[in-house]
C-alpha cells in the first residue's frame, strides 16, 4: 500500500547482552581500551562537553566503592576486560551501520523527509549484570552460580567473545563508563545513570532547526503520544474492540520547534527492583536499594533504612551534589509525591527481590501451567520457559512413546533450553540418551546401554534430585517399557533459568542445542513420538504409564 503511511518498530537486539558481534568489527576498536574504563570515563566526558550534548558546567560523577578501580583489577584478567568492551564497540557500531542501511532504503522511497525517526540508543542505562568480571554466558549470574566463571575460564574464553558460542557481557567498569556523566547503571531505576538515554529525533520536514538540542524533560512514553498528533490522529479510545486505558504520557511535539518551550511532562516516578526515585520540575529524589549485580541473595537493607538523595537539575545536569542537607523540605515533598504516584500506577507493593522472580515458585506467582504433569506431541516447539512445567530443584521424569523404525532412532525427543544451559532426551547410536548441560559449562550425561528396539516402545528418563537447597544433582535412571536400560548421574543443576530466549521442542531442536551430539539441522527424530509427558515429584515405582490408566486419566480431564 505505497500510498498509506507506514509504521516501523526496529528493535535489534543491540546493545543488549549477549554481545554479538562478527570479529572484524569487534578488532576495529583492538587495543582502544587498554587504559581501562577509569580513564574512558574521562575521555568520554571530555568529548560530551566538546560535542556541546552536555552543559558545560556539568561535573563527572564519582565512582562509588562498589565499583572496582581498573587499576585494582587482576593484571591477568585485564586483557579479558578489554577485550569485552572491544566487542561492545564492534556491536555498537554494527549496528548504527545497519540502521544507516534503513534510513537509505526510506530515502531511496523519496519519504524521508516526511518520516519521523526516533532513534533512541541504550539499553535503560548500561547494564551491569555481568558481574565484576564480566560474563562469557550471563546466565550464570541469574542462578547466582557467576562463581564458576573464574578468571581461568575467562581467560581460555577470551577469543570467543562475540561468538555464537558465547552468551557474552562485559563488566560493571564498563556499564558505569557508558553511563558517563551519571552514576549508576541499568536497574538502578533511581539514577540517570539507569534511567537515560541519548536519543534522536529526524524529521526535516516537521523540524525547521538542523542539529539542535532539546532539554525539556521527555520520556519513552511520549513518543507515541509525539506520534499521534504529529499525524493528526487522536488518542485511541477503542482498540479492536477492546477499551484502552489513557496514555499517561505527553506529547513532545512542541519542543521540536521551541527549545525553550516550558516543559510539559514534569513528573515522574521510577523503581526497579526497589531502586527508585522521582523527577519533579527539575529536581530528584532518590534512592538506591540495591545492587544490580548481586542477582541472588546478597545483603538488602530494609525500605525504611534506604537513603535518599536529592539533586537540582536546574543547576546540577548529572546529578553530582547531593543537596539533602540544604533542602530537608523539598526532599520530603518529593518522597511524598512518589508515595502518591507509585500508589497511583500500582508500584505498591514493591518486591525487591532479584533473578528470584524469574522463576514462579521462587516468586510464588501463579504458573501458565497448573499440577505436576503435562503432556505434550510431536511438532510442538518454541515454547517458553513460563509455558512448561518447571522441572527445577525437584526430581521429574520425562516419558515417550515412540515407534521405532527397523534403521534405528535418531534424534530429539524433548530438549528445553540450548547451549548455554538446559537438557535434552533423545536417541542417539540407536540408544536413548539424557544430556544436562549447565551454563555451557560443565555436561553430564546418562546413555542407555543397549539400542531401543524396533517398534512402538516406551523410553522414561527419571532424575531422582538430591535435594537440600537449590541446584543440587541427582541420579539418572533410563528406562526401556518400564525396565531399566541405563543410569548416570548429573552432579549439578540450574537453580532459576536455563535461557533468556531458548525454548523447548519435541521431536527436534530449534536454535542453539543442549548437546554437541548433534546440530539443529540433525536433530529431527527419525521415528515417530506419539506423545511425551513430563510428570514432576518421586518416582512412582512403576515406571512405565500404563496405556488404560492414562485414557482415564485424559477423558477426567474433559
Amino acid at each position: 500500500m505505497p500510498e498509506k503511511p507506514f509504521f516501523v518498530y526496529f528493535a535489534p537486539g543491540a546493545t543488549h547482552a549477549p554481545h554479538h558481534v562478527p570479529k572484524e568489527w569487534a578488532d576495529r576498536y583492538a587495543g582502544q581500551f587498554d587504559d581501562g574504563w577509569d580513564v574512558q570515563r574521562e575521555r568520554t566526558f571530555a568529548r560530551q562537553k566538546e560535542l556541546g550534548v552536555i552543559p558545560a558546567d556539568a561535573d563527572l560523577t564519582a565512582r562509588h566503592a562498589e565499583i572496582p578501580a581498573w587499576d585494582d583489577m587482576p593484571a591477568e584478567l585485564k586483557p579479558v576486560l578489554a577485550r569485552e568492551m572491544e566487542v561492545y564497540a564492534g556491536f555498537l557500531e554494527h549496528t548504527d551501520h545497519h540502521v544507516g542501511r534503513l534510513i537509505d532504503a526510506i530515502d531511496d522511497l523519496g519519504v524521508l523527509d516526511n518520516t519521523i525517526v526516533y532513534y533512541i540508543i541504550g539499553d535503560n542505562g548500561a547494564s551491569a549484570e555481568g558481574t565484576l568480571n564480566g560474563a562469557f554466558n550471563e546466565m550464570a549470574n541469574f542462578n547466582g552460580m557467576a562463581a564458576l566463571e573464574t578468571p581461568e575460564f575467562m581467560i581460555s574464553k577470551m577469543d570467543e567473545f562475540g561468538s555464537p558460542t558465547s552468551y557474552n557481557h562485559y563488566s560493571v567498569g564498563w556499564a558505569w563508563a557508558m553511563d558517563t556523566p551519571f552514576q549508576w547503571t541499568k536497574q538502578v531505576a533511581s539514577h540517570w545513570g539507569g534511567t537515560r538515554n541519548g536519543t534522536i529525533v529526524h524529521w526535516p520536514n516537521g523540524i525547521a532547526e538542523r542539529g539542535g538540542l532539546r532539554s525539556q524533560f521527555t520520556h519513552v512514553i511520549d513518543v507515541a503520544p509525539t506520534i499521534l498528533e504529529a499525524a493528526g490522529l487522536p488518542e485511541p479510545t477503542m482498540v479492536n474492540g477492546v477499551q484502552q486505558s489513557p496514555m499517561e504520557g505527553a506529547s513532545m511535539l512542541y519542543t521540536f520547534e521551541g527549545a525553550d518551550a516550558p516543559e510539559r511532562h514534569d513528573l515522574q516516578y521510577f523503581e526497579m527492583f526497589g531502586n527508585r526515585g522521582i523527577y519533579h520540575r527539575g529536581w530528584s529524589a532518590v534512592t538506591k536499594h540495591r545492587t544490580p549485580w548481586v542477582m541472588v541473595g546478597g545483603a538488602v537493607p530494609a525500605f525504611d533504612d534506604d537513603i535518599w538523595e536529592l539533586y537540582d537539575g536546574h543547576s546540577d545536569y548529572s546529578q553530582a551534589h547531593d543537596l539533602v542537607a540544604d533542602r530537608p523540605e523539598m526532599l520530603a515533598t518529593l518522597q511524598r509525591l512518589w508515595l502518591i504516584e507509585a500508589t497511583k500506577y500500582n508500584v505498591l507493593p514493591i518486591d525487591d527481590r532479584g533473578a528470584e522472580r524469574l522463576e514462579p515458585s521462587m516468586a510464588g506467582r501463579p504458573t501458565l501451567i497448573h499440577g505436576k504433569s503435562q503432556l505434550f506431541f510431536p511438532g510442538m516447539g518454541r515454547l517458553s520457559e513460563n509455558s512448561v512445567v518447571s522441572i527445577k530443584n525437584k526430581s521429574f521424569s520425562v516419558t515417550a512413546e515412540i515407534d521405532v523404525p527397523t534403521t534405528g532412532a535418531e534424534g530429539v525427543i524433548i530438549a528445553q533450553g540450548g547451549r548455554f544451559g538446559g537438557w535434552a532426551f533423545y536417541a542417539t547410536d540407536g540408544r536413548a540418551k539424557f544430556a544436562y548441560n549447565v551454563l555451557g559449562i560443565r555436561e553430564f550425561t546418562a546413555a542407555a546401554d543397549t539400542a531401543i528396539p524396533a517398534g512402538l516402545h516406551q523410553v522414561r528418563m527419571e532424575f531422582a534430585y538430591d535435594g537440600g537447597g537449590l541446584a543440587k544433582g541427582g541420579d539418572v535412571t533410563l528406562y526401556y517399557d518400564g525396565t531399566a536400560a541405563g543410569a548416570g548421574r548429573v552432579e549439578a543443576t540450574q537453580p532459576i533459568v536455563f535461557s533468556a530466549d531458548e525454548t523447548t521442542d519435541i521431536g527436534y531442536e530449534s536454535g542453539t542445542t543442549v548437546t554437541p551430539d548433534y546440530t539443529a539441522s540433525t536433530s529431527r527424530f527419525t521415528g515417530r513420538i506419539n506423545w511425551v509427558q513430563i510428570d514432576l515429584g518421586d518416582d512412582d515405582n512403576d515406571h512405565f504409564i500404563d496405556p488404560d490408566e492414562r485414557l482415564r486419566v485424559a477423558m477426567a480431564r474433559q
